[in-house]
């Protein structure tokens, strides 16, 4: 038998430069995004999964074919030790599908050009486990928060402490309106609020930071009637802690504990819980235990979402590093499958006549 050489007729490709490098990621990510598409996968749904992977990109600091299920222990085991275990779960399943992909189209081209044999990190040793179905929180409808806060607002005529009152009232309907989170209305101040930026004004929200990079600063449009809220409660109750409502370093929600000069301390987290747990407990007792701070978050970005605003609006205006994690906030106010329902009917009507039952 005799032996015959094989010769490749592909162009030899090699990666010499990292300028060369940076652009086949890009070219491979493009690819990547074109592929999904093709497939019929929602752009939201590529949003949310190219998110993750230029995350883990920025993390690993070199081209991700060359990483290994160690590496991916330590990103998952100390960089995202701290992330809730739906965000890890979501974060694996972005991962897994980029890297079917590197394999499928490009395992042979990229160790012809790089020498590295593409092979996904993630195995069942490492792929985080729990599901996202316990992140799911379900709002109150619309009627019954309304309910809620029109009580409270009453409520406050009457209180043994007025001030206070105004306070956790105003606070938690922020909180409605806008999704701002209790940690974020705690470290507010006075010249956080930018009456002239934009056509409604904006509030500069410091939100969490992750992973030793301090917070986030993102500003909000005083939408959704969040500015005559602020308006209110600056000209007004504001006033009954202290005279620093001018001054741009004051919180905007103080404490009734004072500093040695006679200016207010900012609130607690503690003291807007309780606020809104004693709302809760006499207006909606039935919620007693469910309604939280974050759960108004929830109903913000549902109410949006059900007056039009899109997707990825809310998630800069709620300060989400992920668009999947903005997703399950809103979930609760999609119909698609209500909708294709009734559109299904009303074409069977069309094609054949009488009355659906």
């Amino acid at each position: 038998m005799a032996l015959a050489v094989v010769r490749d007729l592909r162009p030899e490709f090699r990666l010499e430069t990292s300028e060369e490098v940076a652009a086949f990621e890009q070219d491979l990510l493009a690819e990547f995004v074109l592929a999904r598409a093709s497939a019929g996968v929602l752009d939201d749904t590529i949003r949310g999964d190219i998110g993750p992977v230029l995350g883990l990109r920025e993390w690993f600091g070199r081209p991700l074919w060359e990483m290994e299920a160690h590496d991916l222990d330590r990103y998952f085991g100390r960089h995202r030790r701290d992330s809730a275990s739906g965000t890890k779960v979501r974060q694996a399943a972005a991962f897994a599908v980029f890297f079917e992909f590197l394999e499928l189209r490009h395992k042979a081209g990229i160790h012809a050009a790089t020498g590295f044999v593409v092979e996904s990190p993630l195995d069942e040793m490492n792929r985080p486990r729990g599901g996202t179905s316990a992140r799911l929180r379900i709002p109150p409808p619309e009627a019954e928060v309304t309910a809620l806060f029109g009580g409270w607002r009453c409520d406050m005529e009457e209180a043994r402490k007025y001030a206070p009152a105004a306070r956790n009232y105003t606070a938690s309907r922020l909180a409605s309106l806008i999704g701002p989170r209790i940690s974020e209305l705690c470290l507010l101040r006075i010249g956080d609020v930018r009456w002239d930026l934009g056509r409604f004004g904006k509030v500069l929200l410091k939100g969490k930071g992750s992973q030793g990079r301090g917070k986030k600063e993102r500003l909000v449009p005083l939408i959704n009637g969040s500015r005559d809220l602020l308006e209110w409660w600056v000209t007004g109750p504001r006033w009954e802690f202290d005279d620093k409502v001018n001054d741009p370093r004051a919180p905007l929600f103080p404490s009734e504990r004072r500093y040695g000069d006679g200016s207010s301390r900012a609130v607690t987290d503690d003291a807007l819980r309780t606020g809104l747990a004693e709302a809760v407990a006499r207006h909606l007792p039935h919620q007693v235990g469910q309604l939280t701070p974050h759960v108004l978050r929830h109903f913000a970005a549902s109410d949006l979402y059900r007056n039009g605003m899109d997707v990825v609006a809310i998630q800069e205006i709620l300060g989400h590093e992920w668009l999947s994690t903005t997703m399950i906030y809103v979930h609760v106010e999609k119909s698609h499958v209500e909708d294709a329902w009734i559109r299904a009917g009303q074409r069977a009507t069309a094609r054949f006549g009488g009355t659906r039952r």
